[in-house]
């Protein structure tokens, strides 16, 4: 049954992706004349099962497209540097208005549009599959909460990128209105009020024992193990969350949120990785029998056939090694010995990450390949084939990882830090160090616990989306940095809205720093 449920992904995201962007640029771009209407799909249990997988299929397409997860959240002025494309470089420095068809791509805000119109269709037709029994009650309410969750989820990735986006709520039910741009801070308010009510429809996990009979015993015929790393859960809204209100610098809410999750993380069989859990091609990364870590997460499964040789960040870091041969010698992006040294500071000790035995001193490689050449490989996530190919002709399985235990575990230190209980956060940041064999770091009056948190979030997180919207939030809390002080006050920190867009909508207007 596992097989068949996801056997049908290719062809309804496609199907998918034909209708809802058009139905998305209709609502954002263009007005037009509504196409046939679809209530006659939404009769019964397979409709309901085939738009809910829809949903997540397109979301999944939003994230990988030309890269962009970590085209927007990794390489502007990150550590990653570019070795020879001029589109990834012109990234990393910010040139964000230089006229490549990659940025071109991931500055269209469309993709999330399909997304968030999928959602509205679903929440506003999926009740008539209440016409059939099999489809109970449960099954609606479980539904449109997720529906809710990945709407209010696409949001936030929409606001945390390009600031003021357009708030479309309904499917128009055939008035289709070239919409402006909404407040962000409006847009992230009716995504929290989304996953507040939601959450309470959401479990902790999929197909669980429920003696008040609230949630389907056996979610579409599911196993617990079948959903794990797949669905929106309790905790999946309440890390979502934290970050909305971490967008806000609302941190009494982000120290509230994140330790909800924390407290929880039992429940939904959440626990923290070892470093070679971390790093190995069957664990986090790899939607695989042993780990339940991907709190939200979206994957290509090995076994389903959804193999891929783009929408990874393999694509772009791996290359020839000796350990690992490719047919690509030269990776996309790689990180520079001095960037390296600055990351992995041998004052660390030997940090299971990246270190240096204390025997030999040659360096110790579970995050990095070919340390000793010019331009270092980046192998922290190296899932090829499932895990088990050789490279020479790669496709990748690797998830889309958005958060895990360890990355609330220091967003809840971020907060406790800003709210002045610095001996808190520090705890949690050395609980984590001592994982990663790092010696702890002895609170004191000069402890400025703030940086380590930030510094043990570009470590630990390394390669997972995160370095621009960490120096986005930390220079706000800090304000010490003149340069980025001015990104942040006239709207560089956002990206532009790609020119296909603002074509299409005159009432969209571009974000001033980019205007030309």
């Amino acid at each position: 049954m596992k097989r068949i449920f996801y056997i049908q992904v290719p062809f309804i995201v496609a199907v998918f992706v034909a209708v809802l962007m058009s139905a998305c640029n209709k609502q954002v771009d263009v007005p037009s004349t509504r196409q046939a209407s679809e209530e006659n799909h939404w009769t019964r249990y397979e409709d309901a099962r085939a738009g809910l997988i829809g949903i997540y299929g397109l979301f999944r397409a939003a994230l990988a497209d030309n890269n962009s997860y970590w085209v927007l959240g990794e390489l502007r002025d990150g550590d990653f540097q570019a070795v020879s494309r001029p589109d990834l470089r012109a990234v990393v420095n910010g040139n964000l208005n230089a006229s490549f068809p990659l940025i071109s791509s991931v500055s269209d805000w469309r993709r999330f549009y399909a997304v968030i119109n999928a959602a509205n269709i679903f929440i506003d037709r999926v009740k008539g599959c209440l016409e059939d029994t099999r489809y109970t009650e449960s099954y609606y309410k479980l539904d449109v909460a997720q529906a809710r969750s990945l709407r209010a989820f696409a949001y936030y990735m929409l606001v945390r990128n390009w600031g003021d986006v357009p708030l479309i709520t309904s499917t128009g039910e055939g008035d289709f209105k070239a919409l402006p741009r909404t407040d962000k801070n409006t847009v992230l308010s009716f995504a929290k009020n989304e996953l507040l009510e939601a959450s309470q429809r959401l479990p902790y996990q999929y197909s669980i024992t429920d003696p008040d009979l609230v949630f389907p015993p056996l979610y579409y015929g599911n196993s617990s193990a079948d959903w794990k790393n797949t669905l929106l859960g309790k905790l999946s809204a309440y890390a979502i969350l934290a970050h909305i209100a971490a967008l806000q610098g609302s941190y009494v809410d982000v120290a509230v949120y994140s330790q909800f999750v924390l407290d929880n993380a039992s429940k939904a069989r959440l626990t923290t990785v070892t470093t070679d859990q971390l790093t190995g091609e069957l664990f986090l990364f790899n939607t695989s029998e042993v780990s339940w870590n991907q709190m939200i997460g979206f994957n290509f499964i090995y076994e389903r056939g959804e193999s891929s040789t783009s929408g990874h960040i393999e694509q772009l870091t791996l290359a020839n090694t000796t350990k690992f041969p490719m047919s690509k010698q030269l990776p996309d992006i790689y990180i520079p010995k001095d960037s390296i040294a600055i990351l992995f500071p041998r004052a660390n000790g030997n940090d299971a990450r990246f270190g240096f035995n204390p025997d030999n001193g040659l360096p110790t490689e579970a995050y990095f390949e070919n340390y000793s050449s010019a331009i270092p490989v980046f192998k922290k996530i190296r899932v090829v084939a499932g895990g088990s190919g050789s490279g020479q002709f790669a496709v990748y399985n690797s998830s889309i990882v958005f958060t895990r235990l360890e990355e609330i575990t220091l967003l809840n230190a971020e907060a406790l830090a800003v709210l002045g209980r610095n001996e808190e956060a520090l705890q949690k940041v050395n609980t984590l160090r001592a994982n990663r064999n790092i010696d702890v770091i002895t609170y004191g009056p000069a402890t400025d616990v703030l940086s380590e948190v930030f510094a043990e979030r570009r470590r630990e997180l390394l390669g997972e989306g995160w370095r621009w919207y960490d120096l986005v939030r930390y220079n706000k809390i800090k304000r010490n940095d003149p340069a980025f002080n001015d990104l942040i006050d006239r709207g560089g920190i956002y990206w532009p809205v790609s020119q296909e867009v603002l074509n299409a909508n005159p009432n969209i207007v571009q974000n001033p720093y980019w205007k030309q």
